[in-house]
This record gives structure tokens, C-alpha cells and sequence, in this order.
């Protein structure tokens, strides 16, 4: 079905250019949980154990190198 009789609307399901991101990483799980973590707690403190797992999954899949990414 098309919008102003231009483009099709793109399907809900299908990943967008920040989804792709994500999943190119190794850590969209990890990353769901502190997200999901951070909407529920609305406070990041609450959120050091699931940071702590998103950035040692960062680091197990070689991120650091591929995004030139340090530790603060």
C-alpha cells in the first residue's frame, strides 16, 4: 500500500539502518537489556549490571578496534 501515491510503507519488522548497527555489533541482546533496564529504572545507576554485560560483550567481539571506541 503507498502513502501519497509515491512510496510503499515500509514494514515494522524490517531492520532499520540503527537496528542494522546494533545487530552488526554481537551485542543486541545486551544492548535491549540496558535499554529496556533504563526505561523501566529511568536512572542509569540502576543499570551497572546490565552496562557492565553490554560492554563486556563490546569488547569480546572486537569492537573497540573496529569502531576505535575507548574506555572512559
Amino acid at each position: 500500500m503507498a502513502t501519497n501515491g509515491s512510496m510503499p510503507e515500509r514494514q515494522d519488522d524490517e531492520p532499520d539502518e540503527w537496528d542494522k548497527r546494533i545487530f552488526s555489533t554481537g551485542c543486541a541482546d545486551e544492548n535491549a537489556k540496558v535499554t529496556d533496564c533504563y526505561f523501566e529504572k529511568k536512572d542509569w545507576r540502576a543499570c551497572a549490571a546490565e552496562m557492565e554485560r553490554f560492554k563486556e560483550c563490546w569488547k569480546k567481539h572486537g569492537n573497540e578496534e573496529r569502531t576505535g571506541s575507548k574506555e572512559a
